[in-house]
């Protein structure tokens, strides 16, 4: 199959050097600094280029913001039986985008990043196969995500948000919180190393990929069920309520059976 991948960041340069042993593949990429390190793979840095590479599936791994604005320069030079194709991990916006185009398509989300992940041992990870969109375009990608070993879940395109506000706010939001009041300590616990390492690792990422997290029209109720937690968790230290901080280490111990 001749596939073009869109953006050579660090996921499309992940799905180049996953697809281009099987596949025709191409990466395009205004910036030619950006695809020095490509190999096995054309480099495309005009349009022109993609006119004749007539790819049969779009793989668009540029950020959030630049998602639809790329797609829709990038579409005029396609044939018009190829398959849309992005890895976005908020969706709002993409079913309607999809089927005013009328091409076939297909959504997923690789529920990992270059920070944390392995990308040689994927196994504990996960990844999202939309429900909606292309079916050979969604047997395409589960095949692809299985022969990694990644668990695979489907969810309509409402349904995928929901999840990542709750699965990805949440960490990301208590992360901040823990690097906005921290101070470096000479002699820090294990607990403390373990959370500033996480830190480190959310905080290193892309601000276009944090900002895509928080700004997730889910995320700001998961948010408020933080601060209403907190408010609850204050009101027991305060009163140093015994009972009351009993009855809470319970319930939340049971959140993480």
């Amino acid at each position: 199959m001749r596939i073009l991948i869109l953006g050579a960041g660090k996921m499309g340069s992940f799905f180049v050097d996953l697809l281009s042993f099987d596949h025709e593949t191409a990466v395009y990429d205004i910036d030619a600094k950006r695809l020095r390190f490509m190999y096995n793979t054309q480099r495309f840095t005009s349009l022109e280029e993609i006119d004749d590479f007539k790819p049969e599936l779009v793989i668009n791994a540029v950020t959030l913001k630049y998602t639809l604005d790329v797609f829709r320069t990038v579409i005029p030079h396609l044939p018009p039986e190829c398959i849309l194709s992005d890895i976005a991990s908020v969706k709002t916006g993409l079913k309607e985008f999809y089927e005013a185009q009328g091409m076939r398509y297909v959504s997923t989300h690789p529920m990992f990043g270059p920070t944390f992940a392995n990308l040689g041992a994927l196994s504990n990870e996960n990844a999202i196969v939309i429900t909606e969109g292309d079916y050979m375009g969604r047997i395409f990608f589960r095949d692809l995500y299985s022969r990694l070993g990644l668990h695979i879940c489907e969810y309509t395109f409402d349904e995928h948000d929901e999840t990542v506000a709750y699965s990805l706010s949440i960490p990301f939001v208590s992360t901040f919180v823990f690097a906005a009041v921290m101070k470096h300590q000479d002699a820090p616990g294990t607990t403390f190393k373990r959370h500033l390492k996480i830190a480190r690792g959310v905080l290193g990422e892309d601000d276009c990929l944090l900002r895509e997290i928080l700004f997730n029209p889910r995320t700001g109720g998961q948010v408020a069920n933080i601060r209403d937690e907190l408010k609850q968790l204050l009101e027991i230290i305060d009163n140093k309520d015994e009972a009351a901080l009993n009855a809470y280490l319970q319930r939340i111990r049971q959140n993480i059976k």
